[in-house]
């Protein structure tokens, strides 16, 4: 028997704009509006509206709930005051990613994590077994709406006060009450707005009458790649360990958090393989699960509609992982070739 999707506050809102909907996380979500180049660009142009409601909220509280994500999480949160956001990942044993997240530290003792929609359960059950007295695990996901409006004039439509990335603070939007999150998943300056579940359908109203273009998953898929942002369950999993995902800058290897031996050693050693982003030399889509000649593979492909070209991310073994070596990329049976770049793929003066 087929699993019932979940739904979030917006799916009406979604069909009546005549998204095409798609299962995803166990969620019934857009992929498009009216399409994907043009989803994506309004973004990189101008601003964009995503709802990301299918993200997890799980909230920790108590006087040692500090100290309890400092054991669990990568990052050091003695970086992070109250108002500031940090991005970090929840590792296993073998140094391996359970997930990444980002951290908002509310008060002193009290943090908001927001988790990916696929691993809202295994996170929350991760840190409620791991739970020690005096903290409070507590999973309110379903209390929140969350939309993302991303792009350079993000900020500007929706008359909201510049601020830095990775703060936070309250907020309105035409009266309606959020928390201004300056994070994103896309490369451009914007917010994550949070807002009561009962609220988000009035908020999503509003920002789309301040001149944001609804956006779907494809064009937030194909924009996290242009920038090289990693993507749980394609490019890391509790299979890859940070290091060789090229995230060791998310992780605190002077204090003690599960797997941080591990990742100490694999550092030390140096890393067998490396996650590398590339740019398709020849005229070829590339997709996750493409062999890469050498014993790599794809975990990330798409056409980059900035670039007009092939762009992927995949592990090949470390001697391969320099920028401009080439990579020859099985698509569909034939040999094309591709080179190894820089982190990100786009950079916004490449077409200005």
């Amino acid at each position: 028997m087929a699993q019932t999707l979940q739904r979030t506050p917006l799916h009406d809102r979604h069909v009546a704009l005549g998204a095409r909907m798609v299962p995803f996380a166990g969620w019934e979500m857009p992929v498009q509006y009216e399409g994907v180049i043009e989803e994506h660009r309004a973004v990189r142009t101008d601003a964009g509206v995503f709802d990301v409601s299918h993200m997890g909220e799980i909230e920790v509280e108590g006087p040692r709930a500090h100290e309890l994500l400092q054991r669990l999480l990568s990052n050091d949160l003695d970086r992070i005051e109250p108002g500031e956001a940090q991005y970090t990942l929840l590792t296993n044993e073998r140094g391996g990613i359970v997930d990444d997240l980002i951290a908002y530290r509310l008060e002193p003792f009290r943090y908001l994590l927001v988790v990916n929609a696929s691993n809202r359960e295994t996170d929350y059950r991760w840190l409620k077994e791991r739970e020690i007295s005096g903290s409070d695990v507590r999973d309110v996901s379903s209390d929140y709406g969350l939309l993302a409006v991303q792009g350079p004039r993000a900020i500007e439509r929706l008359g909201l006060p510049p601020a830095k990335p990775f703060t936070f603070g309250e907020g309105r939007v035409d009266g309606i009450e959020v928390m201004v999150n300056r994070t994103g998943y896309t490369g451009e300056d914007g917010c994550e707005l949070l807002c009561m579940a009962e609220d988000a359908g009035r908020l999503w109203d509003a920002v789309l009458a301040r001149g944001a273009t609804p956006c779907g998953l494809g064009a937030r898929d194909t924009l996290r790649l242009e920038v090289c942002y990693p993507l749980h369950g394609n490019d890391i999993s509790p299979e890859t360990d940070a290091i060789s995902a090229g995230l060791g800058w998310t992780c605190a290897l002077d204090k003690q958090f599960t797997g941080a031996e591990e990742l100490r050693r694999i550092k030390e050693r140096g890393p067998e393989r490396k996650l590398v982003p590339f740019v398709m030399e020849e005229k070829a889509i590339p997709r996750q699960g493409m062999p890469i000649e050498g014993g790599g593979e794809v975990t990330s492909g798409t056409h980059s509609p900035m670039l007009d070209v092939g762009i992927g991310m995949g592990y090949v073994p470390s001697s391969a992982a320099a920028p401009d070596t080439e990579l020859v990329i099985d698509v569909r049976g034939r040999p094309r070739r591709a080179r190894v770049v820089e982190k990100p793929i786009y950079r916004r003066e490449e077409t200005s």
